[in-house]
């Protein structure tokens, strides 16, 4: 009997020894649990903090090209209205359109073999012509 009962001790005290272990180790998972869910809930507020500034870009920038384009609008209404009131002051002066398209190609040629000729040669520099 007093081997029955001290064979039940070691059992009890190897059961007790388990049980210990197994609570620290549900305790360990338990607090590496919290620390998780805190990093979850830190990541998905950076997230949503992330997701709002890029939002907040867009709708400037949408609000800067709607605003680009406004003046664009009123820049190309303003170049309408003085290309009226030019063709209207030649014809009061009975002077010939100068916006057939002709003069544009001809100024920009013109300019371009006078950019060329303009160009001073430094030391040390090859002229090719």
């Amino acid at each position: 009997m007093k081997k029955e009962l001290e064979d039940t001790q070691v059992a009890l005290e190897a059961s007790h020894k388990v049980i210990v272990g197994l609570t620290e180790i549900g305790l360990s998972m338990s607090k590496k649990i919290e620390k998780m869910k805190v990093k979850k809930q830190l990541a998905k507020a950076n997230h949503v903090e992330c997701h709002q500034k890029f939002q907040a870009r867009i709708h400037e920038a949408e609000d800067s090209m709607q605003a680009q384009h406004l003046i664009i609008e009123a820049l190309v209404d303003e170049k309408d209205s003085l290309l009226q009131t030019i063709q209207g002051l030649q014809e009061a002066n009975n002077a010939p359109a100068p916006f057939d398209g002709d003069w544009e190609e001809e100024l920009e040629e013109e300019s371009e073999e006078e950019e060329i000729e303009d160009i001073p040669l430094g030391e040390g520099e090859i002229d090719d012509e």
